[in-house]
C-alpha cells in the first residue's frame, strides 16, 4: 500500500451502536461509499477500520465499522482524521479534478508560453479554489482555479497554463510589505 491521504474526519458518534459521522468534502461520496476500510493514527500508529455500512445525512456521512460497537469505542477516535490509500483517491478523482500535492510546485505560464512562477499553494474560497503562483523573485499573487483562468492542467509535464486575461495584474502581489 503506497501513502495515505486524508478524506474526512471523524466529527461524533451517531446513535448508541458505535457508528461515526464523518465530515468529508462534497462531491465524495461515491468513493466514501465505496469504502471497503479506512485508516486513522491513534498516537501515531496506523489502526484499520473496517467498513460495514455508509449512508448520509445532513452532509455528514454515517459510518459503520466492524472493530467499533459502543459510543465509548467511538470517542476513542473522535476527532481524528480518515484516511485512505491515495491510489483508490486517484482512481476516484474525476475530469479536472486533482490532489493538492500533485499541482505544488508545478510551474506556471502563461498561454504564449512564458514562464511566470510555480504553485505554492491552494486555497478555497466559497466560489473556487485559488492557485497561490510564486515569481522567481519570490513574490506571489492568486488565481482562481476556475477553467476560463486556468485551462490546462498537464500533471504529467509538472506544469499548468494560465490564461492572463486583461486587468489581471499579477505585480498585485502578496508579500512582506518591505519587498514591494
Amino acid at each position: 500500500m503506497g501513502k495515505l491521504i486524508s478524506i474526512g474526519k471523524i466529527l461524533n458518534f451517531h446513535g448508541i451502536k458505535g457508528e461515526i459521522k464523518m465530515g468529508y468534502s462534497a462531491g465524495k461520496e461515491s468513493l466514501i461509499k465505496s469504502l471497503k476500510n479506512i485508516y486513522v493514527y491513534i498516537n501515531d500508529e496506523k489502526v484499520c477500520y473496517d467498513v460495514q455500512s455508509v449512508r448520509f445525512h445532513k452532509n455528514v456521512a454515517i459510518i459503520k465499522f466492524r472493530q467499533i460497537n459502543s459510543i465509548d469505542d467511538v470517542m476513542l477516535i473522535k476527532g481524528l482524521l480518515v484516511h485512505v490509500p491515495e491510489e483508490l483517491l486517484k482512481a476516484n478523482l474525476k475530469k479536472d479534478e486533482f490532489l493538492i500535492k500533485d499541482l505544488i510546485n508545478a510551474k506556471v505560464f502563461d498561454t504564449n508560453g512564458n514562464e511566470i512562477g510555480v504553485i505554492s499553494d491552494v486555497g478555497e474560497n466559497k466560489a473556487s479554489n485559488i492557485l497561490e503562483i510564486q515569481k522567481s523573485n519570490g513574490l506571489k499573487f492568486m488565481v482562481p482555479f476556475v477553467k476560463e483562468l486556468v485551462p490546462e492542467v498537464d500533471l504529467n509535464n509538472n506544469k499548468i497554463i494560465i490564461n492572463m486575461i486583461e486587468g489581471m495584474d499579477i505585480t498585485a502581489v502578496t508579500g512582506d510589505a518591505n519587498e514591494i
